[in-house]
């Protein structure tokens, strides 16, 4: 796929304000505002169990949430738990470990395991001995393949050389680290100081010690963030040369995410001049040879991400893009959120209520939504364009077993209309391709495909973050 070749001009201030507005970010369909308390843990055991009987030989992939942090980001808009002692993990991996016990139970044997991602909060807030353990705990309960992906996050505070060598030896291969901003005055004001000579050494170590894959995150629209700084910040990560990096829009909801009050709004750069910013970026990361991937994603030519993406195997979900888009998922860990079979399920959000559930010997089930057919249908559409940029018609049809894929979407093609003629996607008799221009509001594209955004339904302006 050709990388976007645009200049900030390209946008008339009217086209960014008509669709830089509130949008999911689609690494599900339906989103999860849409979950249903009503769902609960029997629900998430039939699905197990359908899941067991109908698919028996569908791989797996494995997500762990760990919550925990020493010190909160004011940016972050995950699901954290702060605190500095180390005294809240034992019980938190025995809960884990229980869990994991549950869902096998339910599931049965002989399904291989074939990507593991740890996330967070911060993975590495565990001490080595305890990353062993607890991937220990994986191979315990699930049958984990040979050459399976495996990744985690890492916080460069705090890490030793340690945490590192007992991620590698447990298997591990791929590690992100969340660098968001070199620019000391951006990490003072996110509450997030990492001065550049400490990422550097990390990933020293990261490559010592046999990762084959080292990831930073980068995040856009920032406070103080200003086109000079950022360039200063791209230089550095050039000289660091990760293989891959996530360059993520800065979701600003202070309604959801309190702490974000704690950064000032005047701060912020407006739609506009994050646009404007994410230009650069794209221009500079493609310069220094890494190729735009989907949305948000950059990676060298010989990545795997590359390759799915030249053969129309990309996929997305929870963690981001990935290659792996024939796998259930199976979600630990409070908060987390997994797919199996026909169903989305997420875990208790709290950790009293999530420790409750589990040792008590029930799944720790807070909300799920089991997925209709128009809603895989809508869902296989989503994840397509926001992978390939285009829709065929002839095969979006044959893979959902359709006779007309035009005919069935029409409600999707009727709210593009607009869109295509401020030149974001071009609509044709045998599908649609989403422009250069397009691509940066592929998330507004994407929406016109999401029936639970129809006319009349809920509003998204509390639920959602700007598309850019």
């Amino acid at each position: 796929m050709h990388a976007i070749s645009l200049t900030p001009e390209s946008f008339m201030p009217e086209r960014v304000q008509r669709y830089n507005r509130p949008t999911p970010r689609y690494t599900s369909y339906p989103t999860a505002p849409h979950f249903s308390d009503a769902f609960g843990p029997e629900d998430y055991a039939a699905a197990l169990g359908r899941a067991r009987e109908a698919m028996p030989g569908r791989d797996l992939s494995v997500y762990v949430h760990v919550p925990f942090c020493r010190r909160l980001c004011w940016y972050c808009g995950c699901h954290t738990v702060i605190s500095r002692s180390a005294h809240v993990l034992p019980r938190y991996l025995a809960a884990l470990d229980r869990e994991m016990g549950l869902v096998a139970g339910h599931l049965g044997s002989g399904r291989r395991v074939r990507q593991v991602h740890w996330g967070g909060g911060t993975p590495t807030y565990l001490a080595p001995e305890q990353i062993t353990a607890l991937a220990d705990g994986i191979r315990r309960h699930f049958v984990l393949d040979a050459g399976a992906d495996m990744s985690l996050e890492a916080d460069p505070r705090g890490l030793t050389r340690a945490h590192l060598e007992a991620a590698r030896a447990a298997g591990f291969r791929r590690i992100s680290f969340g660098v968001q901003d070199f620019d000391p005055r951006v990490q003072e004001a996110i509450n997030r100081v990492q001065p550049v000579e400490l990422v550097a050494r990390v990933t020293a170590w990261a490559r010592e010690v046999g990762f084959e894959g080292v990831n930073y995150d980068l995040v856009y629209g920032l406070p103080y963030q200003t086109p000079a700084s950022y360039e200063r910040t791209l230089d550095l990560v050039q000289d660091l040369g990760p293989d891959r990096l996530s360059v993520f829009s800065y979701a600003h909801v202070p309604w959801l995410k309190v702490h974000q009050r704690l950064i000032p709004d005047e701060a912020l750069p407006d739609g506009a001049a994050k646009l404007a910013l994410f230009l650069r970026i794209i221009e500079r990361l493609t310069a220094a040879g890494y190729r735009h991937v989907g949305m948000d994603h950059f990676a060298r030519p010989e990545d795997p991400l590359c390759q799915a993406q030249d053969a129309g195997r990309l996929h997305r979900n929870f963690q981001g893009y990935d290659v792996h888009g024939d796998l259930d998922v199976l979600a630990f860990g409070a908060s987390g959120i997994g797919q199996v079979h026909d169903v989305y399920v997420q875990n208790r959000k709290d950790l009293p209520d999530y420790y409750e559930a589990v040792e008590a010997g029930r799944l720790p089930v807070q909300r799920g939504i089991r997925l209709t057919e128009d809603d895989q249908r809508r869902r296989h559409a989503i994840v397509r364009l926001m992978c390939d940029f285009r829709l065929d018609w002839a095969r979006l049809g044959a893979e959902l077993g359709l006779d007309d894929a035009r005919v069935y979407f029409a409600d999707a093609l009727v709210r593009l209309e607009t869109p295509a003629r401020d030149g974001l996607v071009d609509l044709r008799e045998d599908g649609l391709v989403v422009t250069d221009v397009g691509r940066l509001f592929v998330r507004t594209i994407a929406a016109a495909f999401d029936a639970y955004l129809a006319p009349g339904a809920a509003s998204p302006q509390r639920m959602y973050s700007k598309a850019v």
